[in-house]
């Protein structure tokens, strides 16, 4: 608020006003204390004397009420509207749109506009997608596809920066497609005054709010889409929901009851898409005593609505379908299995994974070791592990010689691939996503090589999983080495078990809340699975967990102690895990025809848990960027080289394909600031499912790697998310600015209230209080009260 006070403009009368005002008050008392009559009437009499005395007195001394005002037309004010189409919606009750109400407000010749502009500059403007100024709001059309509200009040922070912004009059129902939430960064910004314009609620409406896509890397596992459902106007209706694939056809279609409460209705669907890459799902919602929409993205408004109410009662149809992304790709994952000698793990294991398309396993298994305790006996001059006799590299130099350890590789192998054993190299081992460790010691690696192992789980991001054999932990006397700072356990302790040991397992409370420790889908039939697994007899004990780690699941022996059987935790960019069971086959052996295969369950389980978040070599995302005005997506390419380093002079190839099915080439740019970072922007024009493909060229002309992305342009599903007035939002906006939310019928008070409030340029004003003719009326009023006073009650 300005502030005014008074000032003096004789201040050298002060003193004779004093001494004339104070001797004639000394007179009057005198006067009145001698005169006869009723105490009340005397008393009366002289207030009204001393107050037209003192008036008369202080006129002397010209005194004048000074302040500041807004200079006119020196300060600017910003009349923002909202030209979105979800103003063009009509209220419940309301016989005229929002976007109606609005046009009758921002008439050129409305009288708060005039007595707005006889204080400041307005600038008028108009926001949806993008900001642009207008001349008057006769082009308010109501047919923008999105709310850019906070990209709008940010750039017009900008474009004012540092001029004199008084405010913003903000004209919108507050559904801004670009804010998550009710949080905006509001430190430049003016002071803004929200209008709330027409009624809180529609008539009819299914809106599909929120869509939540939970995936996993894998073709194999399934696609969990949860979709909420809000309703208005449908008290007791079922409604119809479906999941359609990109042809349009019904993946899943669920019928359900709309909660009496009003709360959201919650619908689940699991779909095991085809095909691998990026696919687009959409999810469509109505009320099933309406039938199907003939158009799903069709608007129906106050201005188009038809009058059969039971054909297309809906406030609008364009929310009742959201479209959703899955991104298939980042297989195939390649896993390394290392034993010290043949066992029935790897068995059990290999079984497991020949069901899963997306998982390589390679073995590297040692069938003896480099100092045998037996002399090979082969024909004269051989010189090479006899073995190996019979094999197409018998007198091949890569052959293992006696002084070697005997290696066999399982799996998918190139031909020079762990040639020389274990990966000496980071561009070896970093191919792999995953490693497991089984039976194998310490000294089975060199030092190079436990270090090389800390970078592959810490840099690369890899997965490492150590099994409870005769040689792991601390039998493997991994104590104090590098690998005993990846591993989630302290190595103390020794393998317990034997014939007459039996151990069950048991999870804990971590493991219940885990889905790939878990193998049925309700806590009941989990337990009896659990009653009815095989007991084990060998486990390595460890006598803590490290800080950070968790456990999964204990062992549990016939006295009911418990002991960590699943340990895991994050190490860097990767993860560790350790199963200190040395016999987890008793479990694959004691399969039965009538039972579920839970142990080949159990592996692809943990193996993907194990490569699920293990970076590849080309990353690529493509996110809206809502800082930017119209909201542009931007597409993100991180590229490293094959010891996982940023790959820097590459060159990032984009390919974008438009629902139309036009494509573009785009090059996305070196990032600035982060190296290996390739980026560029690229503004969807068309509404529907965008699919990007970038391809990854290193400094010497090689391929690097490809990879895909896709994205959902649905303006108007946006758009038509809430029907109602986001009040929330516009509070916080007003109270984090300093302004005011106001209802229409208050604005005529709001724009006769912004003159006394906060302005940057302003102007001094003086008002001369002592000339005024309703001081002297008072003085001589006072004096003539006074004087009749006295003669109506007789007093001399």
């Amino acid at each position: 608020m300005n502030s005014s006070s008074i000032i003096l403009g004789a201040p050298q009368w002060v003193l004779p006003a004093c001494v004339l005002g104070g001797l004639a008050l000394a007179v009057l008392a005198w006067s009145y204390l001698r005169t006869p009559g009723a105490r009340s009437v005397r008393l009366t009499a002289a207030l009204l004397k001393a107050v037209g005395v003192t008036a008369l007195a202080a006129c002397l001394a010209e005194p004048l009420v000074s302040g500041t005002r807004p200079r006119p037309g020196a300060n600017l004010f910003v009349v923002l509207a909202d030209n979105s189409r979800s103003l063009s919606v009509r209220p419940a009750g309301a016989s005229e749109s929002r976007g109606q109400t609005a046009r009758a407000l921002l008439e050129e010749d409305s009288p708060w506009q005039t007595r707005l502009a006889q204080d400041f500059e307005l600038r008028r403007y108009l926001f949806d997608a993008r900001l642009r100024p207008v001349d008057d709001f006769a082009e308010l059309s109501l047919d923008g596809d999105s709310s850019a509200l906070a990209g709008s009040l940010k750039m017009i922070a900008r474009r004012y920066h540092q001029r004199p912004l008084a405010g913003v009059l903000l004209m919108t129902d507050g559904n801004a497609t670009d804010l998550s939430g009710v949080q905006l960064e509001a430190d430049d910004l003016p002071p803004i005054y929200p209008v709330i314009v027409g009624g809180q609620e529609v008539d009819r409406d299914v809106t599909v709010d929120q869509v939540a896509v939970s995936q996993t890397n894998f073709e194999a596992a399934p696609v969990t889409v949860q979709a909420q459902i809000r309703a208005t106007g449908y008290p007791g209706h079922s409604l119809v929901v479906e999941l359609r694939d990109e042809k349009d056809h019904t993946v899943e279609r669920k019928v359900e009851k709309y909660p009496a409460d009003g709360r959201p209705l919650s619908v689940r669907f699991q779909v095991r898409p085809e095909e691998s890459g990026v696919r687009f799902y959409r999810v469509k919602a109505w009320a099933e005593m309406d039938g199907e929409p003939a158009d799903p993205q069709a608007d129906v408004t106050d201005e188009s609505a038809v009058e059969d109410d039971r054909s297309r009662p809906e406030a609008t149809l364009a929310n009742n379908a959201h479209q959703i992304t899955v991104d298939r790709g980042g297989g195939p994952f390649r896993v390394l299995y290392v034993s010290g000698r043949p066992n029935w793990e790897f068995k059990f294991l290999r079984r497991s994974l020949e069901e899963d398309d997306e998982i390589e396993l390679t073995g590297l298994i040692r069938i003896a070791k480099r100092e045998p305790k037996f002399d090979f006996r082969g024909h004269q001059g051989e010189t090479t592990n006899p073995l190996f006799r019979g094999f197409d590299n018998e007198q091949d130099e890569t052959a293992e010689q006696y002084d070697q350890p005997v290696l066999m590789r399982v799996g998918k192998v190139e031909p020079e691939e762990l040639r020389g054993g274990f990966p000496k190299a980071a561009d070896q081992l970093f191919g792999y996503h995953a490693l497991i460790l089984d039976d194998v010691e310490a000294e089975y690696f060199t030092p190079d090589q436990m270090a090389l192992l800390q970078k592959y789980v810490s840099r690369r991001g890899g997965g490492l999983l150590m099994l409870g054999g005769q040689e792991s932990f601390v039998e493997g006397k991994y104590r104090r080495t590098p690998l005993e700072e990846l591993l989630p356990v302290y190595l103390e302790g020794r393998t317990e078990g034997g014939a007459h040991e039996q151990y069950k397992i048991v999870l804990s409370r971590e493991g219940w809340i885990q889905p790939w420790v878990r193998l049925r889908s309700t806590e009941a039939e989990e337990e009896s699975r659990l009653q009815t697994m095989p007991a084990f007899g060998s486990v390595n004990r460890v006598q803590t967990i490290k800080p950070g780690a968790s456990v999964l699941a204990f062992v549990e022996d016939e006295r009911r102690n418990q002991q960590p059987a699943l340990v895991a935790q994050r190490f860097g960019k990767g993860r560790t895990a350790a199963l200190l069971i040395g016999d987890l086959w008793r479990w694959g052996m004691r399969r039965e025809l009538d039972q579920p295969r839970d142990l080949e369950k159990s592996w692809r389980q943990t193996i993907r848990w194990l490569v699920a978040d293990v970076p590849g070599r080309i990353d690529f995302s493509a996110q809206r960027d809502e800082e930017a005005p119209g909201m542009p997506i931007r597409l993100a390419v991180r590229a490293r080289d094959a010891e996982f380093e940023a790959l820097d002079n590459a060159k990032a190839a984009i390919t974008v394909t438009t629902p139309a099915g036009v494509t573009l080439q785009l090059d996305a740019q070196p990032s600035a600031e982060e190296p290996g970072l390739y980026e560029t922007t690229y503004v969807p024009r068309e509404q529907g499912a965008y699919r990007a493909k970038v391809i990854v060229t290193g400094p010497d002309g090689s391929e690097v790697g490809t990879r895909q992305a896709g994205w959902v342009a649905q303006p108007a599903a946006e758009e038509f998310r809430d029907l109602g007035i986001n009040r929330a939002l516009l509070e916080t906006i007003a109270k984090q600015t300093g302004g005011e939310v106001v209802d229409a019928d208050d604005l005529d008070r709001l724009v006769a209230s912004l003159p006394n409030r906060k302005v940057a340029v302003t102007e001094p004003w003086t008002y001369p209080l002592w000339h005024q003719p309703w001081v002297f009326l008072v003085a001589i009023g006072c004096l003539i009260a006074e004087w009749g006073l006295r003669r109506l009650k007789g007093l001399p």
